[in-house]
């Protein structure tokens, strides 16, 4: 009898665990707080969606429902995504902010067996339960589900890019690089920074591929490029056809841009952060018309914004660092806790154990990151979600949900290195690095090459894939 026939049922019992125990965490801090209105991002998110399900489009809430304005003004200030997603709720009767927050918590939810399918995919299926545990215990992750804001989806959608980029260089294919393009397509509708995962991932996935030709290389890329542009061009055409000025995914770069550079920011206590009567002076300007449409008052305010830029350049470094150390936890920490504390509400206690774990995540990422190389698995997809991270938000500010994306890849590469922990407890020993190479000759290239590190795999396929001598029980 194969160890297999007695650990594979564990699989499925244990993620069903980790699943219910992140959905119940996150249910709880809904309903610890069940009369919460929705303000800030999240109104518009909430209010967005029901007026979408009303028949009146893609348009502003801000400008349509306070004080009954009824001033329909068209509006891409956010990917479409989670406003789609959302829009389930009010399509079935369910209109409340209450239930959407309860809806973020089941898409939270979606995201801990995501992450479970990913951590399995790159390191075995231990990995993937330590990972899917780590998604629903992990703070950072589970408060902004509770907070109803478009980051409940970044974690998801980061774990499908990463668990298609895996089983693409596991086993190469123009099918497999569809299905990447498609993520990566599907992501971008979902938080539009991640576009730079084109760049980052995609490209250097494919054209690493040694098992394909240069010309198959080349050709495979192409079709990958293709199915992003695929994706995305039923919402570019929707916005191409109703502003101004070319829009392609979202507007909201240049009211960002007009919060984020200005002298609030770029020096004293909130340097690298965001001032809302920033983006309002900006707005005050004769240049900017505010009755314009947004694609034009975006450009004008972007316009602003970096002309300021361009005239504190001298400032343009240690701003940046600022932004990127409040965005990682080094700079102002505790400020910055008491910042998304007071402004988007989170719980202090349970910020400052987010940080916290942060730190212990960040030190076993790197320990993952050595595991990983030891056994010629790429670590670089993962460190790419950081590197997009890093570019976004050079370009924007710096506050700690701006960081949600890249939690995904510390919680999967510590979830690697407890995964070691774990091997050499039980007097194992690293496999080391012939142990993976890629998929083995005649084997299914569906199966991850990466679980013949785990206790979950018969013996006659570690002897395939590692050709180690073994024996059954």
């Amino acid at each position: 009898m194969h160890r297999r026939s007695h650990s594979q049922p564990r699989w499925w019992p244990w993620l069903g665990l980790w699943t219910a125990v992140g959905l119940a965490i996150r249910l709880i801090t809904v309903y610890s707080q069940p009369d919460k209105v929705a303000g800030g991002d999240a109104y518009f998110y909430h209010y967005g969606a029901n007026l979408l399900v009303s028949g009146h489009g893609f348009i502003n809430p801000y400008l349509y429902i306070p004080h009954g304005a009824h001033h329909a003004v068209q509006s891409a200030s956010f990917p479409p995504l989670f406003i789609l997603l959302v829009a389930i709720l009010p399509a079935v009767g369910l209109k409340s902010f209450l239930a959407e927050r309860v809806w973020c918590c089941v898409l939270g939810a979606a995201a801990i067996v995501a992450c479970g399918y990913t951590g399995r995919e790159i390191g075995g299926r231990r990995v993937g339960l330590i990972a899917a545990f780590l998604v629903a215990v992990y703070p950072n992750i589970w408060m902004t589900d509770e907070l109803a804001l478009s980051e409940t989806i970044a974690p998801l959608l980061v774990a499908g890019v990463l668990w298609f980029t895996y089983r693409f260089w596991k086993s190469p294919s123009i099918p497999r690089a569809i299905a990447l393009g498609a993520a990566i397509g599907v992501a971008m509708l979902g938080r539009d920074e991640l576009t730079a995962l084109v760049i980052f991932i995609l490209v250097p996935i494919v054209l690493l591929a040694r098992a394909l030709t240069w010309k198959r290389r080349v050709a495979t890329l192409g079709i990958g490029l293709v199915t992003v542009a695929l994706v995305v061009a039923p919402w570019v055409g929707y916005n191409l056809s109703r502003f101004d000025k070319p829009v392609f995914i979202s507007t909201g770069l240049g009211v960002t841009l007009a919060s984020a550079d200005c002298p609030t920011t770029y020096s004293g206590q909130f340097e690298g952060y965001w001032s809302m009567k920033c983006a309002l002076a900006y707005a005050a300007e004769p240049s900017v018309n505010i009755h314009a449409d947004e694609s034009v008052e975006g450009a004008e305010l972007q316009h602003l914004a970096l002309d300021y830029v361009r005239a504190h350049e001298n400032r343009l470094i240690p701003v940046t660092l600022a932004k990127w150390g409040r965005a990682f936890g080094f700079f102002h920490p505790m400020q910055q806790i008491f910042l998304d504390s007071y402004v988007e509400t989170r719980p202090y206690r349970w910020a400052v154990t987010g940080l916290v774990s942060y730190y212990v995540l960040l030190a076993l990422s790197l320990g993952g990151t050595v595991v990983l190389r030891r056994r010629r698995i790429p670590s670089f997809p993962l460190w790419a979600i950081g590197l997009q991270v890093l570019c976004s938000v050079a370009l924007t500010f710096g506050q700690t949900r701006y960081r949600t994306t890249f939690e995904v890849s510390l919680v999967l590469l510590a979830a690697v290195q407890l995964e070691w922990f774990w091997s050499r407890l039980r007097g194992g020993s690293d496999p080391g690095p012939d142990a993976v190479r890629g998929p083995a000759p005649g084997l299914d290239p569906s199966e991850s090459v990466t679980e013949s590190l785990s206790d979950d795999v018969p013996a006659d396929r570690v002897e395939q894939q590692a050709g180690v001598a073994t024996s059954t029980t």
